[in-house]
C-alpha cells in the first residue's frame, strides 16, 4: 500500500504489472538525476509518477537545502516522458519535495510560459513566484494535452495560510521563518494570476497545498483532478474486496498519530476495514493517538525507545507474533 508519497509506484505496478522506465531530468536545484516512472501493462496503459523521484528532498542533502530556489522542473521533465510513452493517463504521487514553487517549474517543462512584467521568463523555485506577471499555456505540449492527469495527495493541506504549503512544510525542507512568509506570500500572487488569467480559484482547494503547491499547479496547468493517493492505490489493488474476504487487517506506521488518519495509509484501510465490518488493527513505531475499538500496538511502548529505533526489524517481528497469537481474539470471524 501507499498513499501517494514513497512507495507508490512500486505498488501500483504490484497491483497492476507493467514496467518502470528511467529517464534523466533536472532535480530540484538543477543536478541531474536519473528517476523512473512507471507504465502498466493495462491496454491502454497508465503512468505512475512520483513526484519525489525527480524533485524529492532526499535528492538534496540538508547543507544545500534552498526551499525558494528549488524547482519541479524535472518532475515536468518525468511527465513529459510517460505523456511520449504513451500514456493514456497520468497519476502523479505528491509527496517528499523538496520544493515550493506550487509546479511552475513542471509547468515551464511541458512548455507554459511563465512570465514577468518585461515579458521574459522568470527564474526557478518559489521565491521566483513573486515576479510573475503573467501566464501563457498555449504552449503547452501537445502530447501532454491529451493525457488525464490525477494527483494522488497524502495530505489535505491547502495552497497558503497557515495550514498551507509553506508554513506547514516549508520548515522541513529549511525554509526559515523568513522563508516561509516570503514563500507563502509567492504562493498566494500565483494563485491570483491564476485566477486571472486561468480562471481558477486555488486558495481553498483541499490538496492544492501537497507537494509544496504541486497539487495546485497540476490543477491549474494540467486540469488534474485531485484525489487521495491511498484511495487511488486502493482501488488499483483492489483492497476493498480483499479486505471483504479477510478475518482480520494488520496496517501500520512509523509514527501513528493524528496525521495517520488523515489520508494517510494507515487511516484508508482501518476506514475501508471498518466499512467492510472486518476488525484492524495497527502496528507502528510510535503511537501519539488512540483510534475506538481499534488496538495499537506500538514498539516504543513494548520494547523502550532504545531498542524500537536500534533493532526495529526483530522487535518488529516479535510484535507481530505476539499479535499472531491472539489474532483469533481479535477477529470476530477467527
Amino acid at each position: 500500500m501507499a498513499d501517494g508519497g514513497e512507495g507508490t509506484l512500486d505498488a501500483m505496478l504490484s497491483a497492476l504489472g507493467g514496467e518502470r522506465r528511467r529517464v534523466r531530468v533536472r532535480g530540484p536545484l538543477g543536478d541531474p538525476v536519473d528517476a523512473a516512472f512507471g507504465l502498466t501493462a493495462e491496454r491502454p496503459a497508465r503512468a505512475i509518477v512520483e513526484m519525489a523521484a525527480a524533485s524529492g528532498l532526499a535528492l538534496v542533502s540538508e547543507r544545500r537545502r534552498s526551499p525558494l530556489r528549488a524547482s519541479t522542473y524535472g518532475t515536468g521533465e518525468l511527465i513529459r516522458a510517460a505523456c511520449r510513452a504513451g500514456a493514456r493517463e497520468v497519476i502523479v504521487g505528491l509527496g517528499g519535495s523538496a520544493t515550493t514553487d506550487a509546479g511552475a517549474g513542471m509547468a515551464q517543462a511541458l512548455g507554459v510560459r511563465l512570465v514577468d512584467a518585461g515579458g521574459r521568463d522568470i527564474g526557478s523555485g518559489g521565491g521566483s513566484l513573486l515576479d510573475l506577471a503573467g501566464i501563457d499555456v498555449g504552449g503547452l505540449d501537445p502530447v501532454v494535452r491529451r493525457v488525464r492527469f490525477v494527483a494522488a495527495c497524502d495530505v489535505e493541506a491547502p495552497l497558503t495560510g497557515p495550514r498551507g504549503a509553506a508554513a506547514v512544510f516549508g520548515p522541513q525542507k529549511g525554509a526559515s521563518p523568513g522563508d516561509v512568509e516570503v514563500l507563502d506570500r509567492a504562493l498566494a500572487h500565483l494563485a491570483a494570476i491564476v485566477h486571472r488569467d486561468l480562471g481558477l480559484d486555488l486558495r481553498d482547494l483541499p490538496g492544492a497545498g501537497a507537494a509544496g503547491g504541486l497539487g495546485a499547479g497540476l490543477v491549474a496547468f494540467l486540469g488534474a483532478h485531485l484525489r487521495p493517493g491511498v484511495e487511488v492505490v486502493m482501488e488499483a489493488a483492489g483492497l476493498p474486496d480483499r479486505i471483504e474476504a479477510a478475518d482480520l487487517v494488520i496496517t501500520g506506521e512509523g509514527s501513528f498519530d493524528a496525521q495517520s488518519l488523515l489520508g494517510k495509509v494507515a487511516g484508508g484501510v482501518i476506514r475501508t476495514a471498518r466499512e467492510a465490518g472486518v476488525p484492524v488493527v495497527v502496528l507502528c513505531g510510535r503511537a501519539g493517538v488512540e483510534v475506538e475499538a481499534v488496538p495499537v500496538e506500538s514498539l516504543v511502548e513494548r520494547v523502550g525507545e532504545a531498542r524500537a529505533l536500534e533493532d526495529t526489524r526483530v522487535a518488529l517481528e516479535e510484535l507481530a507474533a505476539a499479535v499472531a497469537e491472539r489474532a483469533s481474539t481479535l477477529s470476530s470471524r477467527g
